[in-house]
């Protein structure tokens, strides 16, 4: 593989991609809605073998003396891989400028894979002062150097003068935690196709029972866990966090059940719901927080039609989800038509 830096232009071209089967099955990208988009459209163009489209992407400074050296230099690379960081932007001049962290990772036609990183600095005219034809965000300048780091770390905190994004330390220790335990047993994706490891966050802010008008609020941070879907349950894993205990998993308390059905048959009249104890669950089913009421919901249905089912209630109080009230339905009858078998609602 050859790769050369342009440092007179700050420009970087990859070794280049050869007509392979790669190109056909590249995906099509063509983002131009911000300049982390442009770089990500940038190097799809590349793997695809359409330089031309490549060649778009960039404003009046090109990164080869003409379109000929431009392809040229992309002679013996299969595929490139791209990740981009938070971008920063700084307004000049009637025009917008974006800097991009960015890293990629260049594999040959042998199978070998280098990783480089850097910054693009791209360009937005005035989009209200333009005239025909108008000009998207264009990539202005790039520089990309080698890298000893792992492309999944490759990608520089930040550029420009602006500060690096803050890291999230609460949601990164969250998030490993839910790795750690659940990264073989849940599913890798949503349904929706959002990564699992990417939870649903929530932020409550409250006052001890106990604490002085003059005291702060304290905070509680809240995620939610996609786990796994089956044909009509889905599951979910929540974690919390707070200033005293850190980052710990929510365990729901559920009750233990004795149906006593009519000449025990499921099928038949329920004659009486019993509990007989009480249970800890490490992963809810069919669950939602609803921020407003401050609660969590779990519905799991007994069956696909959904009229036989249980659903616990878990409040937040004082930092903690205690379970406030379960409703049963052991019917089976074609109805939905729960019954309250506990509730807490009343209690202080």
């Amino acid at each position: 593989m050859r790769s050369a830096l342009f440092a007179a232009t700050a420009f970087f071209s990859l070794a280049a991609i050869s007509q392979t089967a790669f190109a056909e099955d590249a995906p099509y990208v063509d983002d131009r809605s911000d300049a982390a988009a442009v770089i990500r459209s940038l190097y799809s163009a590349i793997n695809r073998h359409e330089f031309a489209r490549a060649w778009d992407y960039y404003g009046d400074i090109k990164p080869a003396k003409d379109f000929d050296t431009f392809v040229k230099g992309y002679d013996g690379t299969d595929k490139v891989d791209v990740k981009t960081g938070a971008a920063s932007s700084d307004g000049a001049a009637g025009s917008i400028f974006y800097n991009v962290p960015v890293a990629i990772q260049a594999t040959d036609k042998n199978g070998e894979a280098k990783v480089f990183a850097g910054c693009y600095t791209l360009r937005q005219v005035n989009a209200q002062a333009q005239e025909p034809p108008f000009r998207p965000i264009l990539i202005d300048k790039g520089a990309l150097k080698p890298s000893t780091a792992n492309f999944e770390d490759a990608v520089p905190a930040s550029c420009g003068d602006g500060p690096p994004p803050k890291q999230d330390t609460v949601l990164e220790q969250a998030k490993k935690a839910f790795v750690a335990t659940y990264g073989d047993q849940c599913d890798k994706q949503t349904p929706d196709g959002k990564p699992t490891t990417e939870p649903d966050a929530y932020s409550l802010h409250y006052k001890d029972a106990n604490a002085g008008a003059d005291e702060p609020e304290r905070e509680t941070r809240l995620f939610r866990f996609f786990c796994s879907m089956a044909a009509y349950n889905e599951s979910a894993v929540y974690y919390i966090a707070d200033d005293v205990m850190g980052v710990r998993q929510l365990q729901f308390a559920s009750p233990e059940l004795d149906i006593r059905y009519e000449n025990n048959n499921s099928e038949g009249k329920v004659e009486a719901v019993h509990i007989i104890g009480f249970q800890t669950d490490d992963q809810l089913v069919n669950s939602d927080y609803d921020d407003k009421t401050r609660t969590i919901t779990s519905m799991n249905k007994w069956r696909g039609v959904g009229d036989a089912s249980s659903t616990g209630t878990y409040l937040f109080r004082s930092g903690n989800f205690p379970l406030v009230q379960y409703d049963v339905d052991a019917s089976y009858d074609g109805e939905i038509n729960p019954q309250t078998i506990l509730d807490y609602n009343t209690a202080p």
